[in-house]
């Protein structure tokens, strides 16, 4: 029987961590490992007494990170989970019952697949997505494969991702468009991804911590929201076709309502498209931040 590793990567997140932990504890069965990759520096009390106890009962394996970066965060995962498959989770959910078993059902039947799961959005209303949805958006009741997942809930072959190095860590803050990336990596290697609508989770978007840590992308000046997007370009296209990728993106930033509502946020949302622009080429000038075939963890792992 494969066996499933569960990671949620956290940041910033103190009552939801604890609800979205609880929850996953209490399915039946819950799950066998569960690794909590903490990168927040000091949680309230509560919180810190929460995750302790659950840490010496042997139910969490809370690891604690120094710094925060989500490619980082789930390549210590990788490295740490002991089984053949890993789910990783965003830190702010509601499992579905039959989230686990959904998974690993799907894992003894495409062992070597990518599974991307469903994801509820406080948008829909607690409704999946039309089936002649024109675009497909990870809400859809119908199973099929696809070209990329969400970073919030999907499980794959802990040794398959460990192959091709694991996640990017040059996605730096926000780590826009990391999932893509991955994907596109994935899928060169000939390896497949599907879409599993049984395996869902609500996301609950909680309005503090995680990446909303880092501000909001329409009113910031600060190029951490869109450096993902361009750093992406930069890396599956051949530089011409990124360049005006690039360049296009950034003008499509400023061309929102909010922007058309409130023009005088367009000046500042050029300049971070900018400073975004000049960090991704010199990410990308320095190459990927790839795990290595035997890479061992570096950081301490917390055992209150």
């Amino acid at each position: 029987m494969v066996r499933l590793s569960v990671a949620i990567p956290t940041y910033g997140r103190e009552g939801v961590l604890l609800d979205t932990v609880a929850a996953l504890l209490a399915l039946t069965p819950p799950p066998e490992e569960l690794l909590l990759l903490d990168q927040t520096p000091s949680h309230a009390p509560a919180t810190t007494q929460q995750l302790t106890r659950w840490a010496e009962q042997g139910l969490v394996d809370w690891i604690r990170l120094p710094a925060p970066s989500i490619p980082k965060a789930m390549n210590q995962a990788l490295l740490r989970a002991r089984g053949e498959r890993v789910l990783f989770l965003d830190d702010d959910i509601r499992p579905d019952p039959q989230l686990l078993s959904a998974h690993l059902e799907a894992g003894e039947a495409w062992p070597e697949v990518l599974i991307a799961g469903r994801v509820l959005q406080p948008w829909h209303g607690g409704k999946p997505d039309p089936a002649d949805a024109d675009s497909f958006r990870f809400n859809s009741l119908i199973p099929r494969p696809c070209s990329q997942f969400m970073g919030g809930n999907f499980t794959l072959p802990r040794a398959g991702a460990l192959s091709i190095g694991g996640f990017d860590e040059n996605f730096v803050r926000v780590a826009y468009r990391f999932e893509a990336e991955f994907s596109h990596r994935w899928r060169q290697r000939g390896c497949s991804i599907r879409y599993l609508p049984q395996a869902l989770i609500e996301h609950l978007q909680a309005p503090h911590g995680g990446t909303r840590s880092f501000g909001r992308h329409l009113t910031t000046i600060r190029p951490v929201h869109a450096v993902g997007g361009h750093y992406f370009r930069l890396r599956t296209q051949p530089f011409p076709a990124a360049l005006m990728g690039c360049l296009a993106d950034g003008f499509k930033a400023v061309m929102t309502r909010h922007h058309l509502r409130h023009p005088w946020w367009i000046p500042p949302g050029l300049v971070a498209q900018g400073r975004s622009f000049a960090w991704a080429l010199r990410l990308h000038g320095r190459g990927p931040s790839l795990l290595q075939p035997m890479e061992s963890p570096d950081h301490e792992i917390s055992r209150p």
